[in-house]
């Protein structure tokens, strides 16, 4: 069944204190739309539960891309195009710029928005491992004020996260530590572009005399949620690279991940391939001699 325009009502209050007394009011009614690349789906599908919508597409807030010292603040509107563009966002956080150009075509990173991933909590979403190793924070607002939120505390389980039904994400902050890390990003799909992945990962590194200094893992589309790798990262740091290490996080990868069966992929070719993948990491990481 398609979704009928007429039971739908879409509002656009243009500015953050009339959304967020919005959502106060009647916080289980009003579903926040900023790109609509996901909520364009299930409306199509005639799958959309919520009738209430409100716009913040407009709201200048949402939209900004705020450079500091210590960190960069992304508005939670920022689009894919936009964080593409953006020279900081490139040079020094290339793992979030690649996945912004894995996300759909050029007409869905026009108008999909970071936000709007994360919200939307799918665990196949590309730009989420990335997140996850540059240690993102979120800031989450409502009428009640604003707090802080580590984003790697923000999925709760498949589809289930930390927002409230009167928040909404204002903003995602990364901190500008990580020039001197190897970065390296993986994504397997069906093809190269506009593709959902059936693993993805996101890689920083360091390495001295060989040895790893440090080392952060993120995958997406092995569990229900985006995973950091926190035992396999565990078990390389401190090791030598050399073929036994690369054996070894074959193994505790899959330890680690809960890969499912579904119409993209089964649970073992997930489970194998996230392995490998981590172990090429761990081969370019060698080759790199960043951090030595």
């Amino acid at each position: 069944m398609r979704a009928d325009p007429v039971e739908y009502r879409l509002i656009s209050p243009g500015n953050l204190q009339a959304v967020l007394s919005l959502l106060a009011g009647e916080p289980a009614r009003w579903l926040p739309i900023a790109g609509g690349t996901d909520v364009m789906v299930l409306y199509s599908a005639g799958k959309l539960p919520n009738r209430n919508l409100i716009n913040i597409w407009n709201i200048p807030e949402l939209r900004q891309i705020e450079v500091f010292a210590d960190r960069i603040r992304i508005g939670a509107a920022c689009t894919y195009t936009a964080l593409r563009a953006h020279e900081i966002v490139s040079r020094e956080f290339p793992l979030l710029a690649t996945a912004a150009s894995w996300t759909g075509g050029i007409a869905n990173q026009n108008r999909g928005t970071l936000g709007g991933n994360i919200a939307n909590a799918s665990p196949a979403a590309d730009s989420l491992p990335a997140l996850l190793v540059y240690d993102a924070d979120l800031t989450l607002i409502s009428v009640r004020g604003e707090r802080r939120l580590p984003y790697r505390h923000f999925h709760s389980g498949y589809k289930q996260t930390a927002l409230a039904a009167d928040e909404l994400i204002r903003d995602i902050s990364l901190p500008r530590r990580f020039a001197g890390y190897f970065s390296h990003a993986r994504k397997v799909g069906a093809r190269n572009a506009q593709a959902i992945s059936k693993v993805c990962l996101a890689a920083l590194g360091q390495i001295a005399n060989g040895t790893i200094r440090d080392v952060r893992l993120a995958l997406g589309s092995v569990a229900p949620v985006p995973l950091r790798l926190n035992e396999t990262e565990h078990a390389l740091a401190g090791k030598k690279i050399e073929p036994s290490l690369l054996e070894t996080a074959r193994k505790i990868v899959p330890r680690e991940i809960r890969p499912i069966d579904d119409i993209r992929s089964t649970a073992r070719y997930r489970a194998v391939v996230a392995g490998n993948l981590v172990a090429e990491f761990l081969e370019k990481l060698a080759a790199s001699g960043i951090g030595a």
